[in-house]
């Protein structure tokens, strides 16, 4: 199991990313428009550069939702490889079983 904090903390990070999300988008769109003056642009790069650093989406980490595990996180289940082949082996992933040779 993960440390509380952590999980916390990445929770917080995808908030930010949901808060700011439409500003950034727009200050991206007007600082990578080349129809602009570059002073435009180059104010949009400084506003960007003035939001919080959690709300950009690359800081968000993909953690296992049983486990908060950040590693090996399957992004279409949401779950660790662990996780999953437990799951997998109870029985409990639909269509999933344990391979044998």
């Amino acid at each position: 199991m993960a440390k509380t904090s952590a999980i916390e903390k990445n929770l917080h990070r995808e908030k930010m990313v949901k808060q700011f999300e439409n500003r950034r988008k727009r200050l991206k769109d007007v600082a990578n428009d080349k129809t602009l003056p570059p002073e435009e642009r180059f104010k949009a790069r400084l506003k960007l550069a003035q939001l919080p650093r959690n709300s950009s989406a690359t800081r968000v980490r993909s953690r296992c939702q049983l486990t908060g595990r950040p590693r090996a996180v399957y992004r279409k289940f949401k779950l660790s490889r662990i996780a999953l082949r437990e799951l997998a082996s109870a029985g409990l992933v639909p269509g999933m079983t344990k391979s044998s040779w």
